[in-house]
C-alpha cells in the first residue's frame, strides 16, 4: 500500500527557466492528481523530495496546458538547489508545521524571544523552510524599536553561525562600514586601498543596493570581478592585503543575504536587525577591528543625533559581546558625499580621488582619509591624531592607487567606468545659496533613471550646501541608459517639490 501511495505523489521534472531569486516554487496543474487528491492550493507549502535530497518550496497553480498531468516543474533555485533535470521523478507532501514560526508571531506580538528562539529562526531561514512572506513577518517583527540589546547580540550571534566563516593569519584585521542613507559616499574603494597600501589586512566584504542607487560591490563591479568565491577572497587577500568582494558567493552569514533581499522588497531597514546583520558579516569574514560610520541628517537614513548616539551605543555593545572592537564615528548627513551618485558615477568619483586629480571631490577624500585615521588607530598601530596624517601621505604618494589597481588586477582586471549615454541637465530657476538638499528625493531619481541595475545610469551632482548659483546654472545632471527611464526621472522631479532649496 506504502509504495502504491509513493507512485501517486510521483511526478515528472519539468524546467520553465523560471527565476525566482531565492524562493523555491513549484508549479502544478490544479486538475493533476495531487493537487485534488491532497487537495493543495495556491501558496501551500510542500515538501519535494528526489532520492536523498528534500526542499520546502511555495506552490504555484498552472490552469493551463503548460504542463501535463504527469508534470511539476521547479522555479531555477529549486532545481539547482534539488539537483533535479528534465525528466527527473520527484515526490511531493505535506510539510509539517514550522516551530520557530510560533517564535515569529510572538516577536509580533512585541514579546521578547530568548536566544535559542533566534537559533531556531535563523536555521529555518537558512535551510529554505521560510517563505518569502513568513521572512517579511519576522522583518516586521523586528522593525521600530522592537529587538533589545539581547535579541540584537543573539541574532548576530545565530546570523555568524549560519553560514561559512573567513579565518586569517594576522591578529589584526580591519574592517569599515557606513550604515548608509547617504547618496554618493563610496569611502570603502579608497580606505580598502590605503589600509592594504600601509601593511595591513583588509579583506572587504561588501554588499549590493539594499535600497540605494548604489552599493560598493554595484560600484566596484563597474571597474573589476566581484563575484568571488571564497577561495579567490583568501588567494586576493594573501597576495595584496585586501579585496572588493560581494559578499554572496562567499556565503558568510547567509540567512542575513536571504533576509535582506526581502527587506528591499518592503523598503525596510529595521536598525536592530541592521547592526546584527553588519557586525555578523563582519565577524564572519575574520575581522577584529571595525570602524562604523553614521551619517545623520534630516533626510538620511538616521535623522537625528540623538538616534545616531543609540546606534553608537549598540554598536560598540554588541561588538564587545561578540568580541570585535568597534569605534563608531557620527558624521554629516545633511548632502551627499562626491559627486556621483550611482554605480558608475561614483567609481569616477573614487578613481578620480585615488589618483589625486585637481577635481576630485574634497569632502569624499576628507571622508576616506578620516575613516582610514580611525581604523589606523583603532589597531594600536599609531597614538590618536596621527592616523589622519599617515593616511594622507599614502594617499597622496600615490601608493593607494598603486594598491587599488593590483587589488583589482589581482580579482580579474581593470576598466574605466562609464557615462550612459542619454542625459539632461536640470537648471537652477532662480539664484541664490544652496541651502538644503533632500537626499532621500535624490536617490530616487538616480533610482528611477535605472541605478543600479543599469550601472552607468544615476546622476551627478553639483551643486553642494553654500554654492552660489545663477539662474541657468545646472544643479546636477541626470544619465541614463534609456531615454524612457530618463523620462520617468525627469517626470518625478517635476512632480515634486524642490529638492534643492536656494535662498
Amino acid at each position: 500500500m506504502g509504495n502504491h501511495h509513493h507512485y501517486l505523489h510521483t511526478l515528472k521534472v519539468k524546467s520553465l527557466g523560471i527565476d525566482t531569486y531565492y524562493e523555491n516554487i513549484v508549479f502544478l496543474r490544479s486538475d493533476c492528481h495531487i493537487c485534488r487528491s491532497e487537495g493543495f492550493t495556491a501558496l501551500t507549502r510542500l515538501v519535494v523530495h528526489h532520492k536523498e535530497k528534500k526542499i520546502i518550496a511555495t506552490l504555484d497553480v498552472v490552469h493551463s496546458d503548460l504542463l501535463r498531468m504527469d508534470e511539476a516543474a521547479l522555479s531555477d533555485v529549486a532545481l539547482k538547489r534539488l539537483g533535479v533535470v528534465d525528466g527527473d521523478l520527484i515526490t511531493i507532501s505535506h510539510l509539517k508545521p514550522i516551530e520557530s514560526l510560533s517564535d515569529v508571531r510572538a516577536k509580533m506580538y512585541h514579546k521578547k524571544i530568548d536566544e535559542a528562539a533566534y537559533y531556531r529562526i535563523i536555521n529555518d531561514i537558512t535551510n529554505g523552510l521560510y517563505s518569502d512572506i513568513e521572512i517579511a513577518a519576522f522583518i516586521a517583527g523586528c522593525a521600530g524599536d522592537n529587538l533589545d540589546l539581547d535579541e540584537i547580540t543573539w541574532l548576530a550571534k545565530a546570523m555568524i553561525d549560519s553560514g561559512e566563516k573567513l579565518k586569517w593569519n594576522g591578529k589584526i584585521i580591519m574592517d569599515k562600514h557606513s550604515v548608509g542613507g547617504l547618496p554618493g559616499n563610496r569611502t570603502t574603494p579608497i580606505v580598502v586601498a590605503i589600509i592594504a597600501a600601509s601593511g595591513l589586512t583588509i579583506p572587504k566584504i561588501s554588499s549590493r543596493a539594499i535600497t540605494s542607487p548604489a552599493g560598493t560591490a554595484d560600484t566596484m563591479e563597474t571597474m573589476t570581478k566581484v563575484n568571488l568565491s571564497i577561495e579567490k577572497i583568501k588567494e586576493v587577500v594573501n597576495k595584496e592585503g585586501g579585496c572588493f568582494a560581494w559578499g554572496r558567493l562567499a556565503r558568510l552569514s547567509p540567512a542575513d543575504d536571504i533576509i535582506i533581499t526581502i527587506e528591499k522588497a518592503l523598503d525596510v531597514d529595521s536598525a536592530g536587525q541592521m547592526i546584527a546583520s553588519v557586525l555578523s558579516k563582519k565577524a564572519a569574514a575574520g575581522s577584529t577591528h571595525i570602524v562604523i560610520e553614521i551619517p545623520f541628517g534630516e533626510t538620511a537614513k538616521v535623522r537625528t543625533h540623538d538616534e545616531a548616539l543609540k546606534l553608537q551605543y549598540y554598536f560598540n555593545a554588541v561588538g564587545d559581546a561578540i568580541k570585535l572592537k568597534v569605534d563608531v564615528l557620527i558624521t554629516d548627513g545633511s548632502q551627499p558625499v562626491g559627486r556621483g551618485i550611482g554605480p558608475s558615477l561614483e567609481a569616477m568619483d573614487v578613481l578620480s580621488v585615488l589618483r589625486n586629480q585637481e577635481d576630485a571631490p574634497k569632502d569624499l577624500k576628507e571622508k576616506s582619509l578620516k575613516i582610514v585615521g580611525a581604523l589606523f588607530e583603532l589597531s594600536g598601530k599609531m597614538e590618536n591624531g596621527k592616523g589622519i596624517l599617515e593616511a594622507r601621505h599614502i594617499l597622496e604618494s600615490g601608493e593607494a592607487y598603486e594598491k587599488f589597481k593590483n587589488i583589482c588586477l589581482a580579482q580579474g582586471g581593470f576598466r574605466e567606468p562609464t557615462f550612459a549615454k542619454f542625459k539632461v541637465e536640470i537648471k537652477s530657476e532662480n539664484a541664490g545659496t544652496v541651502t538644503v538638499i533632500d537626499n532621500r528625493k535624490l536617490a530616487k531619481i538616480a533610482k528611477l533613471a535605472g541605478a543600479p541595475q543599469s550601472p552607468s545610469a544615476g546622476l551627478y551632482f553639483s551643486s553642494p550646501i553654500g554654492t552660489k548659483v545663477e539662474v541657468g546654472q545646472t544643479l546636477f545632471t541626470i544619465y541614463s541608459e534609456s531615454e524612457g527611464e530618463l523620462q520617468y526621472a525627469v517626470d518625478y522631479l517635476e512632480s515634486v517639490n524642490p529638492i534643492i532649496k536656494i535662498v
